[in-house]
C-alpha cells in the first residue's frame, strides 16, 4: 500500500489542508492519507488550541472521506515531535507500505529540520505543495541543498497556491471575523461551540 503521510499542529484544520491532502493522493496514486497532528512542544510557537480540541477538530474535517485517516503516533509520551523519528515508529505500524510526505512550500522553508537526509532515505516520495508568500527560489534553495541520490524523491505538485494558514484563520478570529467556508462546516461549529482563538462561546451563525 502508498500511504501519504501529513503532519502538522492544524491549529485549526482547515480546507486547504484537506484540498492538499485529497490532491496529493490522487496525484500520488496513495491509497490513504494519515493526517498526523504533533503536540508542537518543540515549536517556538506552541499551539494557541489545547491538543485535544485539535485532534478533535481533525477527526471532524477528515469523517467524511474514508481514505483519510486520523493517526496519533506523534502524540505518544515518548514521541520528539521529529519526523525523522515519526516515520520509524509508523514503520512499526506499516512495515511493508510505502510513504509519502506531504508537506507544504511554507513548512519547508521555515522549519527547522533535523537529520533531513534521514527523513527522505525513509521515504518513497517527498511532495510540496506550492504556498501563497513562498517564493519558488526558496524552495529551490532547500531542494538544491539535498544530496543528488536523494533528490529525484522530491517533487512539487502542480497546483495553485494555496492562500489559507492557521495564521491568517487565527487572526481572524481573534478580529472577531467569520472563517466560515474556509474550515469545514464541523470544525466551524466546534470553534463556535468551544470559544475557541477568541471567536466566543456563542453558536456560529
Amino acid at each position: 500500500m502508498r500511504i501519504g503521510i501529513f503532519g502538522g499542529t492544524f491549529d485549526p484544520v482547515h480546507n486547504a489542508h484537506l484540498f492538499l491532502a485529497e490532491s496529493a493522493r490522487l496525484m500520488e496514486g496513495l491509497e490513504r492519507v494519515l493526517f498526523v497532528p504533533t503536540s508542537g512542544h518543540h515549536y517556538r510557537a506552541q499551539p494557541e488550541t489545547a491538543l485535544e480540541d485539535r485532534c478533535a477538530m481533525v477527526r471532524a474535517a477528515i469523517d467524511g472521506n474514508p481514505f483519510f485517516v486520523f493517526d496519533d503516533t506523534d502524540l505518544r509520551d515518548d514521541a520528539s515531535g521529529y519526523t525523522a523519528d515519526l516515520i520509524p515508529a509508523l514503520r512499526e505500524k506499516y512495515p511493508t507500505d510505502a510513504f509519502t510526505f506531504i508537506i507544504g512550500a511554507d513548512s519547508l522553508v521555515n522549519a527547522q529540520w533535523v537529520r533531513f537526509d534521514e527523513v527522505l532515505e525513509s521515504l518513497e516520495r517527498f511532495v510540496i505543495a506550492p504556498r501563497s508568500g513562498v517564493r519558488s527560489e526558496a524552495v529551490q534553495r532547500v531542494i538544491a541543498a539535498i544530496p543528488s541520490n536523494l533528490r529525484e524523491r522530491v517533487r512539487t505538485l502542480n497546483l495553485p497556491e494555496l492562500p489559507e494558514s492557521g495564521t491568517l484563520l487565527r487572526s481572524l478570529l481573534s478580529q472577531h471575523h467569520s472563517i466560515r467556508y474556509l474550515v469545514p462546516d464541523a470544525v466551524w461549529e466546534y470553534i463556535g461551540a468551544r470559544g475557541l482563538y477568541g471567536h466566543g462561546a456563542a453558536q456560529p451563525a
